[in-house]
């Protein structure tokens, strides 16, 4: 589905047709071990089941660059040791479906560095394609460059929705597209598959961006397909 002029929705990912650029964001590898240190006894899973999914968004194509928006892993100040094996592994997958893979740093990757030179990677405060500025999204950048873009996309926030499916409710993850200014915004959901993310219909909200009266974003559910299911503002009043 298309989301925006050029910009395919694809899953969990945003897909730059004219430049065959795919951007996932909020990863958040090693995210189950931080549970397990917690007390929080949950199955580990997500590597596999990351891997299914981004195998199964790349199958039959190649890209020419992937673009991770941000906390690829979870731990603040150290790399586990979860963290260290499949963020390494991850990136070796990903190798094989482009030419290019872009770090952009996120709020959780104060020590992405090492991981990074593994992989002769830099990491980078953001990256721009055309008029489209992609950003983690936790902070509000400044500058020329930033107030030179019509178009900005966004992670951090793990945007869902809860909504009423056969009888229960059941939270589902999402793209919001809206304005930040006079600026085009996309909030990307999370590729964290542990958890669903934030409720944008009733939870406090955390990006700077967000931090506006959005009940006239738009909402592009993900779950076995797309869909858009209209304004915030159109979905509280089912």
């Amino acid at each position: 589905m298309e989301i925006s002029k050029g910009l395919e929705i694809m899953d969990l990912c945003l897909y730059f047709k004219k430049e065959k650029a795919l951007v996932l964001a909020d990863v958040h590898m090693g995210y189950e071990e931080a549970l397990n240190k917690q007390g929080v006894l949950v199955p580990r899973f997500q590597y596999a089941e990351t891997v299914k999914h981004l195998e199964g968004i790349l199958s039959g194509f190649k890209v020419n660059k992937i673009i991770i928006n941000g906390d690829l892993k979870h731990e603040f100040g150290t790399i586990s040791e979860t963290e260290w094996r499949h963020t390494l592994r991850l990136l070796d997958l990903l190798s094989e479906h482009c030419r290019k893979i872009i770090l952009i740093k996120g709020n959780h990757d104060t020590i992405l560095g090492p991981i990074a030179e593994k992989r002769g990677l830099d990491v980078k405060k953001n990256y721009v394609i055309g008029r489209t500025m992609i950003f983690h999204g936790n902070k509000i950048p400044t500058g020329e460059k930033f107030d030179s873009m019509k178009r900005i996309v966004i992670g951090h926030e793990h945007p869902a929705v809860s909504l009423y499916k056969g009888g229960r409710l059941e939270k589902f993850k999402c793209f919001l597209k809206g304005k930040w200014k006079k600026k085009e915004l996309i909030v990307m959901p999370s590729f964290n598959l542990v958890t669903e993310g934030t409720d944008v219909l009733n939870e406090e909200l955390l990006s700077p961006f967000l931090k506006q009266d959005i009940s006239r974003f738009q909402v592009f559910i993900v779950s076995e397909g797309v869909y858009g299911f209209g304004s915030i503002e159109d979905i509280k009043n089912l």
